[in-house]
This record gives C-alpha cells, sequence and structure tokens, in this order.
C-alpha cells in the first residue's frame, strides 16, 4: 500500500475495486484490507511545481520557462493531499488507488460464496445470514429459512434483533443485545459475515443487517449480490437443515458517526452540515401513494431532503449496479459524494441501500436516520414535513 496520508474516501465519487479484482457480478474476489478514514487533508489553492508544467494540457495556461516557477490551477481553490511535486490529478489517481486498496469488499458473487461453501470454508471465519423480512401477510420469512436456505446460513430475525422497547419501527438494539444476539449465531469480530434476502428485487433487507454490523463496529462484512433469487436462478446448493453454531464471543462498539438521531437531523434542517437523501419511492416521498401497511402514518418528506428510490440502485437482475452507473445516480441528482451525507427511508431499512451504494463508490462513512420518516412523522414540527397528500384520501 502506497505510503502517505491516508485519502478522503468518496472524492470523485471514488471507488471501486479494479477489475481484475471484481467477481462477475461485482463482488470483489481478493483478500479484504482494512478501511481508511481521512485525514491529513489541506484545503487551499492548487499549485503546480515547474517540472510538470509540460503536462499541463494543451489549451491551458502556461508559464515562465523556468521549471521552478509554480503554476497556478485553472479551477480554483480545493482541497488536495500533500503530494509535493504532482499535479491535482495525480493526486487524484494516487488516492483512488489508495481507496481501492483499504475499502473491505461490501460485495461477494454467488459464485464466491458457492465455491466457499463448497470448499468447506463456513465455521468461525466466515458466516452467512438469510436476513429476510417481509410485511406481514405476504410471505413468511423463518418458513421460507426452514424450506430452503443457503447450506450453514443461520436466519438473521429482523424482528428479534431491534430495540423493541422502541414506538419507532426498527431501530437499532442496544449494544449488548445485538452483541448477545449475533454471538448465538457464531459470530464473533473475527468472523467474515455475508448476508442475503430473499426478496424478489435481489437484495432489500440485507443492506440493512450489513450497515447494522458497521454501526456496531464490525468492517468486516459483506452483502451476497443478487441475493438469493439469484443463487437459486444460478442452481446453486440449497439445504432445509438448520445451521446449528457454536456460540461466539462478540464485542459490540457503537460507531456514532454512522448514525444520526431525530435531534441531529433537526438541527441539519438550520445548520445544512450534511446532504439528506430519501430512499423511498417518489410517490411515498412526494406523499402522492400512501405508505404500505402503515396506520396513522402518512407519507411525505423530510423538507429539504433529495429523493433516490432504493430499486434504482439495482439492476432488473438484482444485481447491484456498477460503481460507475451509481456515481451517475448521484450525480443526477447534484448529491455531493465529498460532502457529508444521512441517509433515511421510513424506517431506517432502505436508507442503507444508499449507504451500500455510496459505499461501493468509495463513501464509506454515510449515516443513517435510524427512526427516519415514521419517527419524524410523529415527532417533527408540522414544517418541516413536505407532502401533498391529503387526509381522507384513497
Amino acid at each position: 500500500m502506497p505510503s502517505g496520508p491516508a485519502p478522503p474516501v468518496g472524492l470523485r465519487g471514488a471507488l471501486a475495486p479494479p477489475p481484475s479484482a471484481r467477481g462477475p457480478q461485482g463482488g470483489a474476489e481478493q483478500p479484504f484490507l482494512r478501511e481508511c478514514k481521512p485525514s491529513h487533508w489541506v484545503p487551499g489553492p492548487c499549485r503546480v511545481a515547474g517540472p510538470l508544467q509540460t503536462r499541463r494540457p494543451a489549451g491551458s495556461a502556461v508559464g515562465k520557462s523556468s521549471s521552478q516557477v509554480p503554476l497556478p490551477c485553472t479551477h480554483g481553490p480545493h482541497t488536495l493531499l500533500s503530494f509535493p511535486g504532482f499535479h491535482p490529478r495525480q493526486v487524484m489517481r494516487r488516492a483512488e488507488t489508495m481507496v481501492h486498496q483499504v475499502l473491505y469488499r461490501a460485495l461477494v458473487s454467488t459464485k464466491w460464496l458457492a465455491e466457499s461453501v463448497r470448499a468447506g470454508k463456513l465455521g468461525p471465519g466466515l458466516r452467512v445470514l438469510d436476513a429476510s423480512w417481509y410485511s406481514p401477510g405476504t410471505r413468511e420469512a423463518r418458513k421460507e429459512y426452514l424450506e430452503r436456505h443457503v447450506p450453514g446460513a443461520s436466519f438473521f430475525d429482523m424482528e428479534e434483533c431491534r430495540d423493541a422497547a422502541s414506538p419507532y419501527e426498527m431501530m437499532l438494539p442496544s449494544e449488548a443485545d445485538f452483541a448477545r444476539y449475533v454471538g448465538r449465531l457464531g459470530i464473533s469480530n473475527q468472523t467474515h459475515v455475508v448476508v442475503y434476502d430473499g426478496d424478489h428485487l435481489g437484495s432489500f433487507y440485507a443492506p440493512r443487517v450489513w450497515w447494522m454490523f458497521r454501526v456496531f463496529g464490525h468492517r468486516t462484512v459483506s452483502v451476497l449480490n443478487g441475493g438469493f433469487r439469484n443463487w437459486l436462478k444460478e442452481g446453486h446448493p440449497v439445504t432445509s437443515e438448520p445451521s446449528r453454531p457454536e456460540p461466539a464471543n462478540f464485542e459490540a462498539t457503537l460507531d456514532r458517526s454512522l448514525l444520526k438521531t431525530y435531534e441531529q437531523v433537526l438541527e441539519n434542517l438550520e445548520s445544512k452540515r450534511f446532504q439528506l437523501v430519501d430512499a423511498r419511492s417518489q410517490g411515498r416521498y412526494l406523499g402522492t401513494e400512501p405508505e404500505p401497511d402503515a396506520v396513522g402514518l402518512d407519507p411525505g418528506h423530510i423538507r429539504g431532503s433529495v429523493n433516490m428510490p432504493f430499486v434504482d440502485f439495482l439492476t432488473e437482475d438484482g444485481f447491484e449496479k456498477s460503481p460507475e452507473e451509481l456515481r451517475a445516480l448521484f450525480e443526477a441528482k447534484k448529491v455531493n459524494l465529498a460532502q457529508p451525507l444521512i441517509a433515511t427511508c421510513r424506517k431506517g431499512v432502505t436508507a442503507c441501500h444508499i449507504a451500500l451504494a455510496a459505499y461501493l463508490c468509495g463513501k464509506p462513512d454515510v449515516a443513517i436516520y435510524d427512526g427516519s420518516w415514521f419517527e419524524w412523522f410523529h415527532r417533527a414540527p408540522p414544517e418541516t414535513r413536505v407532502s401533498q397528500w391529503q387526509r381522507g384520501k384513497a
């Protein structure tokens, strides 16, 4: 890994693994390295030392002939790594390379997991979780798990691993409760966790569990790209035999930088320190469609938020779109991945798709507003809620 200060994740959308490190559906197949944190960045005008002036694009400003006279950058002040003697474009390329090397892979391919199952690698070092959850009266997640699942997979029950005392939907459990729950599934702090779900979209709840591990300090976690839908489609093995992993010790440490509270989002309406992105459908965001299976909850959105429906991050076949496509989606909505970002939805679940998509673009620090619209609707001042909904409409 190159020496020097750590790069800012997410600069220019940054960065999925290079093609040689990616599997058939984008899952990186190389060993994983630690995740970086931004540091040692110095804001200031871009200036280029003389030896590099001959490399400037044709038509740009030229300086004196002396090889030591710095040239002012034509694109204005911005943030630079302190790499003396390097042009900003070279700094950018170096930063992108470093980001590639330090972000833990967020996706694994069905092929990679199938080979791991076949090779008998599942155990204390590699655990697989079925995190399926469906609206009451539709499908029964645990029943379907007992009928067929990835060999060796355990069932991650979203209803059991949440704050049952909260009046809001799907709120995070405490550190102790999360540690106790995943420890019973045979997961330790040294375990690589792979999460999938059985939703027809390819992925729905799996990114939520991916984020839950990360917010509790566990970085070695990945989502199965394509989900159980494509596992079945590709003919990989399934079993009805429940897994019985040996319990393990897991120590959870809440990373508050990845979690936002109601009070913090309310304060952000004035400070505007964070961009706020809502992952629900456009109709629910605007308030033209009802919130499904909800009593006493009108649709609408938090004032100032931007709408990016999470389904736009997935292909028709249920795979995560490429980093280039994801980056284009953020750019189309004028969401700057170099700036702080909070993701929201109805209950903090599909918001995690925004965090995953940004992570695949090299930005691992997206925070989730856990209470999301459900909490906001019940607590926030009316003037902070935007909706076209009319009470009593069908």
